[in-house]
Parts: C-alpha cells; structure tokens; sequence
C-alpha cells in the first residue's frame, strides 16, 4: 500500500501578517483544501492507497464537515497530549493540550508525532530545565504514541538526524525507533523518515541512494512497518521516490517553494499523480 500524508503546518497564517496563506479566508481554509482536493483523490478509490491530511486543530471541524459523505480522505492532528481522560479518573483538566481522545472527537483518525519541528521545541524546553539526557525527547514520544493508539488514532511517527548526528545515524535513529515504539501496538504506526540536514533553503537534498539506505534499516528495525520519505515529497523528486521499493509513500508540505510561495490544492494533486504515475 502507498501512504501519502500532507502536513499543513501552520499555512493558515495569512500573507500579510508573515504567513503563506492566499489561498482562502483563514475561517474557510481547511474546508477549502478539502473541497478542492477530495473529489479528485476519490478517482484513487478502489486502488491500494491512503491519503491522510495533518490540519492545524481549528481548522478540523470545518474540514471534517467538508469530508462528509466521502471516505476517501482521512484527517489527521499535528500532534497530541501524552495523557487522556479516563472513565473515573481525570474527565479533562488538560488546559493548552489537546489529547487524543479530543482530537479523535473533532473528527480525526491518525496523529503526526515526532517531527522535527516538535523534536526541536522539546528539546528546547528540556534544556531550559538543565536536562541533558537525549533520549529524553524519544521517551515523551513514546508516551504520546501510546496514547495516541489507546485512543483509537493510528500514528505517523517521524524520525529523522540532523547535521550533527549524520555520521552516527545509526545510533541516532536505532534509540528513536526502539525508545519511541517501546510496548507499542505498531499495527498502527507507519514511519516518516525527515533527514533533517538536507531540509531547508540552500541544503543539498538527501539522494536516492542515502533514503533507500535509511528506508532499509528502519524496515529491518522495525519489522517491516511503512516507511514513508518526510522531507517533503514534491514534483521534483516524486519519480525518483516512486522508484524506491523501501519507501511506501512520502509527505507533503508546501508545494511552491519560489515566488508566491505556498500550498495550493491542484499543484497537491500533480504531486501525487507524479508519484502514483497516474
């Protein structure tokens, strides 16, 4: 099966105020995406292949809205709590966290756990409380998977090394994958790998020989789990990762990345035709 996930981080922000959003009215943006897109990606029915979308949470309602009737797209949040509500035990005295269980109820199925981005700002907090142990981060993922699954959400968890683990990447993404997934369900995980050193303006891109190298190691730690490509699958790379047989899918993030710079919806659909080859 193929795995195509798209990340809309925080896209919504509008152009004058910093953003790349020029594409809809912030109230009608996650709808818009949904609209544009869906009746399309229903033309994929029937064929072996998932298509799942990461919104921002103030946008799920009205893109859930958006879905329904059609089961062709599956929404996602970027990222849960590590503890839930229990029956009996706490009913929700979770303020500035949404938990799984939360998450689930506005509609979504799967979680995005473990990007870079929410590896950095972990980090980060951890270091302003003298904490220096580096697995620190991967144990509060794992929590946050094992919440995930008992919530009933499927998990794509994310791993990836910077420019500073590059030459012990084995170690590095080994402890991300064995503490991360430790007592965990994987039925219901897939794995996005981001090599974070190639990310970004003016970096040179991970080759087709380094991704398949890393898609092998983590199906071999993992016992075959999906490996989807999580630095950023786009037009320009789409055949070179289709002809990967370790990789089962890729994410998406922006799909302009000169001039009006941004997501738009129809160049979303190019990609994955170029990927599927259809």
């Amino acid at each position: 099966m193929k795995h195509i996930y798209l990340n809309l981080k925080r896209f919504d922000i509008p152009k004058e105020e910093g953003g790349v959003n020029g594409i809809a009215p912030v109230a009608a943006w996650g709808a818009y995406i949904v609209e544009h897109t869906k009746e399309a990606l229903a033309g994929y029915s029937g064929e072996d292949v998932e298509f799942v979308m990461y919104l921002p949470e103030a946008h799920l309602l009205t893109a859930a809205e958006a879905l329904k009737g059609s089961g062709c797209i599956a929404l996602g949040s970027q990222g849960i709590h590590r503890e839930d509500v229990s029956k009996g035990g706490n009913f929700g005295a979770f303020t500035s966290n949404r938990t799984g269980k939360a998450v689930k109820a506005l509609g979504c199925s799967s979680v995005l756990l473990g990007h870079c981005e929410e590896r950095k700002d972990k980090a980060g907090i951890l270091a302003e409380a003298g904490v220096v142990d580096t697995d620190a981060v991967n144990r509060i993922l794992n929590k946050e998977i094992q919440a995930a699954t008992a919530a009933g959400l499927t998990v794509l968890y994310c791993i990836g090394e910077n420019d500073t683990e590059m030459e012990r990447w084995q170690e590095v993404l080994g402890k991300q994958l064995e503490i991360g997934l430790k007592d965990v369900d994987t039925s219901k995980v897939a794995i996005a790998y981001e090599p974070i050193w190639s990310i970004g303006p003016g970096k040179t891109p991970a080759g087709r020989e380094y991704i398949q190298k890393i898609a092998k190691f983590v199906k071999e730690r993992t016992n075959g789990l999906p490996v989807a490509y999580g630095g950023g699958l786009k037009a320009d790379n789409a055949a070179m990762l289709a002809s990967i047989p370790e990789i089962d899918g890729g994410l998406i993030a922006l799909t302009r990345f000169q001039g009006d710079i941004g997501f738009y919806p129809e160049e979303y659909l190019e990609i994955i035709r170029l990927y599927l080859g259809r």
